[in-house]
């Protein structure tokens, strides 16, 4: 019998989905069944290679894009996942903006871009959707975080102070919609190889990164791997879970 957690035929916008994690997580979606949205920003070559992949495979997949630095463009996203399935079950909020920058150096167009894309497109994409998950008595929503949120991390303050702000949605929402079969979680990870976005020390390009307790860079299908079992998990919320290698014990 199929479980209200399956994740079979529902309906997921993901953003971010033409970069490293982003096209794991597109794999493994499509690999249980979901239909996909696959929404990028530049890489418009790119989510429509992995659109044709999974599309081979039998997947459900449209693809939209957007520049989420635009406040408009989260309206354009959702409108283009409800056109093609009807509704948004599961938003993933995938993309990120990375632009290393020193504390002294970080310009109020770096800041405002980080925030835009980082936090405040987000936060538009959950309020866009999460009415309809209410109404339907299921919804997920998944921010992607970093581990910058906890420790800093060494892309600048603008990168971690708009990571740290999504967890101040996550425990907002969460709370407010259990009752109504909606989850909202945080995945925090650090230092995934085949990401473009590795973090090195903005003040000093030749720095290597902290220390990583398993000894190697975590992966994207693994990130991956963690974000389908929260999304397949209807009793976990309210959290944010890292993915950092041991780097920030809790």
């Amino acid at each position: 019998m199929a479980r209200a957690s399956d994740l079979q035929g529902r309906a997921v916008l993901l953003t971010g989905a033409a970069g490293g994690i982003g096209s794991a997580l597109a794999r493994g979606l499509a690999a249980v069944g979901a239909r996909l949205a696959l929404a990028y920003g530049q890489n418009a070559d790119g989510a429509e290679r992995l659109a044709e992949e999974l599309r081979a495979r039998g997947a459900e997949v449209v693809t939209a894009g957007a520049d989420l630095a635009d406040p408009a463009a989260t309206r354009v996203l959702v409108h283009a996942a409800e056109t093609a399935f009807g509704a948004v079950d599961v938003l993933v909020n995938n993309a990120g903006y990375s632009q290393p920058r020193h504390w002294p150096d970080v310009d109020l167009e770096t800041w405002d871009r980080t925030h835009a894309i980082n936090l405040r497109a987000p936060f538009l994409l959950t309020q866009h959707v999460l009415p309809g998950m209410v109404e339907r008595k299921f919804g997920r929503v998944l921010y992607v975080s970093s581990v910058a949120a906890y420790v800093g991390g060494v892309v600048g303050p603008h990168y971690a102070s708009s990571k740290a702000g999504l967890h101040g949605l996550v425990h907002y929402f969460a709370g407010r919609t259990a009752k109504h079969g909606v989850t909202v979680n945080g995945l925090a990870p650090a230092l995934i190889a085949e990401t473009g976005m590795f973090p090195r020390a903005a003040d000093d390009a030749a720095a290597p990164p902290r220390p990583i307790p398993v000894g190697r860079l975590g992966t994207p299908d693994e990130v991956a791997d963690l974000a389908l079992a929260v999304l397949r998990n209807g009793y976990l919320t309210n959290q944010v879970v890292l993915l950092d290698g041991g780097i920030h014990p809790q």
